[in-house]
């Protein structure tokens, strides 16, 4: 015959298994230590100029190294357009140059020959002045025919100026309004081919920091738009650990303590700092990823990889941006992960103080 419990038995067992779990002791949690979880910070890849997708040597989980190919779209147009660009520069720049060296070197041997004709042809004529002023003098000649003499030495004369300017001008260039407009011209052609260098340049993106690949939102052949992203990166400096502080700790806290975040599974704790404190309290959210809550009232924090000082210049201007000490590799977004803030185990002497004397 089966042993069966009658509705009198079976009530005083519920409430002896209810209170038992009602009043058996809470594990509590270490003192400061909370609950959180890891988040990330995604770079997403796109290029400046649309086109068909050509070439996806990254997958997603892929480790990329700064200045690695991500993707490559197909030229295109941009290929020609940069060498008749670069035809135009040429162009310009060989007509800026011509007008600043004048004429040609076989052009101003020209001129300098009509300029040697004129000189010979006003020293005759101011040799044949001088015979005819003596043969005046000796009543050989009329006066007409002085004057004739003297009128040819000035013709000769103003020839030879006028060919020396010539010259001078043939050997200055062009003029400065002329070399002002090509040089215009030149520099437009410059910045047309800096344009489509840069189209040309953004079929092929490579990825800007060492970082795990996150995503492929391409496949290859497929049409990407312009500003579209194809991958999405995940460098392991913009890992943060996102956690919450119950209301009366929170003021102990300050931007750039550390915080010493821990796994589940036994790995090696990561060492973080605080690098955000929420201005305005919330209420614990449903999911916490804690045995139990602690607080009503909480604060969201974050952690970021801590960062070393930069070198500074003399003049006080750091060389370069700040190097990340440590990168938290081994966090994933969406990880539950306890928080151990070690300044909070340090209880203030006032504390302690006026602990003793309420004792």
């Amino acid at each position: 015959m089966p042993f069966r419990l009658s509705p009198a038995t079976i009530i005083p067992v519920l409430v002896t298994v209810t209170a038992v779990f009602l009043f058996m002791p809470q594990r509590e949690e270490p003192a400061g230590v909370f609950q959180g979880y890891v988040e990330g910070e995604y770079v997403y890849v796109g290029a400046g100029a649309g086109g068909r997708l050509e070439r996806l040597p990254v997958r997603r989980g892929d480790h990329v190294l700064a200045g690695d190919v991500l993707f490559a779209l197909e030229e295109g147009q941009e290929g020609p357009a940069v060498r008749e660009a670069e035809h135009n520069v040429r162009n310009a720049l060989e007509k800026l140059e011509d007008l600043k060296k004048g004429q040609r070197p076989s052009e101003l041997r020209a001129i300098e020959a009509r300029l040697r004709q004129a000189d010979a042809a006003r020293e005759l004529a101011g040799d044949v002045l001088t015979r005819r002023d003596a043969l005046f003098k000796e009543g050989t000649i009329s006066r007409e025919e002085l004057d004739r003499a003297r009128t040819q030495l000035d013709e000769t004369a103003a020839k030879v100026r006028q060919i020396r300017a010539e010259l001078a001008t043939a050997r200055m260039g062009g003029r400065e309004d002329a070399i002002r407009a090509a040089q215009a011209q030149a520099q437009a052609a410059q910045a047309r081919l800096q344009q489509v260098r840069w189209q040309l340049d953004e079929k092929i993106q490579r990825a800007p920091a060492a970082a795990v690949v996150h995503d492929t939102l391409y496949r290859t052949g497929e049409w990407v738009p312009a500003g579209t992203p194809v991958v999405t990166l995940l460098p392991p400096q913009n890992i943060k650990v996102r956690f919450f502080v119950p209301q009366p700790l929170a003021g102990r806290i300050r931007t750039g303590d550390k915080a010493v975040v821990h796994v589940d599974g036994g790995g090696a704790p990561v060492t973080m700092c605080v690098s955000y404190i929420a201005d305005n309290a919330e209420y614990t959210p449903p999911v916490i990823y804690s045995s139990r809550q602690r607080a009503k009232l909480v604060f969201m924090m974050e952690a970021s990889a801590c960062a070393a000082p930069a070198a500074a210049t003399p003049d006080r201007t750091p060389q370069h941006l700040p190097a990340v000490q440590d990168h938290p590799a081994a966090l994933h977004p969406g990880q539950p992960v306890d928080v151990l803030i070690p300044s909070l185990r340090t209880v203030p002497a006032q504390s302690q103080g006026s602990a003793s004397g309420q004792e």
